[in-house]
């Protein structure tokens, strides 16, 4: 197996092919999926001022902006998750996440928000209807390592993973072990699996909780409360792709519904530690 490593999307990405390719090939296939990683980088990044995110926050209420086909296939799975989770999983965090010293200061600034927010019509205009901030933290990754794989399978490559953070899916049938740290300790393993095409992801708390004037934060909210979620479980989403499986990590985690009924609906299983 070949392996390479880079630094996007605010994590480590590595991919990994099993395929015995040479030299030539092999660079080709890694400098394509690290394109492809680059790719959702440049469009969804909060911290990127010329990102399709950053645009849409500094649109007013009632104006429309032109984005990328990338970008509008992912804010409408968001959209569509945050409808059909009735709002538990939700892209409007932002602020808080700011708030907080997760993301940076933006300007204008935005007083946190719940509920529908945008609007995407047949043309990729994205209609904005509230002053708010987007985040599209919670989902772009696991877009971006579809991506990678995707670009992969059109170069022939018949097994490989891409994993970013955590965020990984595998192409093919050989397994790849994935182990699943313990969130009570997460040095430590808490589960194995061996994955073969398919897509994995686990959300939890326990690498960004910090004190914040006082109160116990990370970055993952609870739309509802607006509350930090800061206890020590993890939720891991198994999924056909990365995207719905990093989406529907914080839908479990934030139910506490191993067993949520959207879950089926999108084909994927779940587990809580």
């Amino acid at each position: 197996m070949r392996r390479r490593a880079q630094p996007w999307l605010g994590t480590l990405v590595e991919v990994t092919l099993a395929d015995s390719l040479g030299e030539a090939e092999a660079a080709q296939a890694f400098n394509a999926a690290f394109a492809a990683i680059a790719t959702v980088h440049r469009l969804m990044s909060f911290h990127d001022a010329a990102s399709d995110v950053a645009c849409i926050n500094r649109l007013a209420p009632g104006d429309a902006i032109a984005v990328d086909a990338h970008t509008a296939t992912v804010l409408r799975m968001a959209l569509s998750i945050q409808a059909a989770s009735g709002g538990l999983f939700d892209i409007a965090c932002a602020s808080r996440l700011v708030a907080w010293g997760f993301l940076p200061p933006t300007s204008p600034a935005a007083a946190p928000h719940h509920g529908v927010c945008l609007h995407i019509d047949e043309q990729g205009m994205v209609h904005k209807t509230a002053p708010l901030l987007i985040d599209l933290g919670g989902i772009a990754k696991g877009y971006a390592v579809d991506l990678a794989v995707e670009t992969l399978r059109a170069l022939h490559i018949a097994s490989a993973c891409v994993n970013a953070g955590g965020d990984l899916r595998v192409l093919g049938k050989i397994p790849y072990p994935v182990m699943i740290r313990d969130p009570r300790s997460p040095t430590r393993s808490g589960a194995r699996i061996d994955l073969k095409d398919g897509a994995l992801a686990t959300s939890g708390s326990y690498f960004s909780q910090k004190i914040v004037d006082g109160c116990m934060r990370s970055a993952l909210v609870d739309a509802g409360s607006g509350n930090a979620l800061v206890d020590s479980r993890s939720a891991t989403v198994q999924a056909p792709d990365c995207m719905t499986a990093d989406a529907l990590t914080k839908l479990v985690l934030l139910s506490a519904d191993p067993l949520h009924p959207l879950l089926q609906r999108f084909g994927a299983t779940a587990f809580i530690i």
